[in-house]
């Protein structure tokens, strides 16, 4: 019997768009995402490194662009929000215990909170017990010790708590450490339909 849910975030509540980034990025210059630029992403994403350093080190591979520019850029994979979803949650919050664990950074969390107004993120935070964003807590999916770490801090038992993702290697991870698990497709399923999965764990 599930009693508790932790949820990830991007295209899961927020619909994302990967390519819009990519392309932005390219725009301005960026041939391609290598090696370097994704060890940058990861240590700015677990807090390493702030904002500054993570938008200077993707300019470097850029033809010179200004940073607020490819600040614009990075931003571009964040869409929207649908209301029925903060609905949902705030339906279910009621009756389970809820946290949000999301790999991002800064950057994109701050936008979001400006793209989608003060009210808005305040009521999706309020839905949940606590928020674990990687860049916050310098740890990210799929590190065992991430899951573990809530796991820890908030006595939950894995086999009654339900891991929603939408990436497999984060799946993978949460199975590892005995969580219940549902790998969600975003492209054919959306995060309200949960309500009927329920009934299988």
């Amino acid at each position: 019997m599930i009693d508790t849910i932790i949820f990830d975030f991007g295209d899961v509540f927020i619909n994302l768009d990967p390519k819009a980034t990519a392309n932005a990025l390219q725009k301005l210059g960026l041939k391609e995402w290598n090696r370097e630029l994704d060890t940058l992403n990861k240590s700015y994403e677990i807090g390493k490194i702030d904002e500054l350093a993570f938008i200077e080190g993707i300019q470097k591979h850029t033809t010179s662009t200004d940073l607020v520019t490819i600040r614009e850029a990075w931003n571009a994979i964040l869409l929207d929000f649908p209301l029925y979803r903060l609905e949902f949650l705030q339906m279910i919050s009621s009756k389970y215990r809820l946290f949000l664990l999301s790999n991002t950074d800064a950057t994109h969390i701050d936008k979001f909170e400006h793209k989608v107004g003060q009210s808005f993120a305040r009521d999706f935070y309020s839905c949940f017990e606590k928020v674990y964003f990687s860049f916050e807590i310098g740890q990210r999916k799929p590190d065992e010790n991430t899951y573990k770490y809530i796991i820890n801090n908030h006595n939950l038992v894995p086999k009654k708590t339900l891991f929603v993702d939408d990436k497999l290697e984060n799946i993978e991870g949460a199975k590892k450490v005995g969580l219940q698990t549902w790998h969600l497709n975003p492209k054919e399923e959306d995060v309200t339909s949960l309500i009927e999965k329920l009934n299988n764990y």
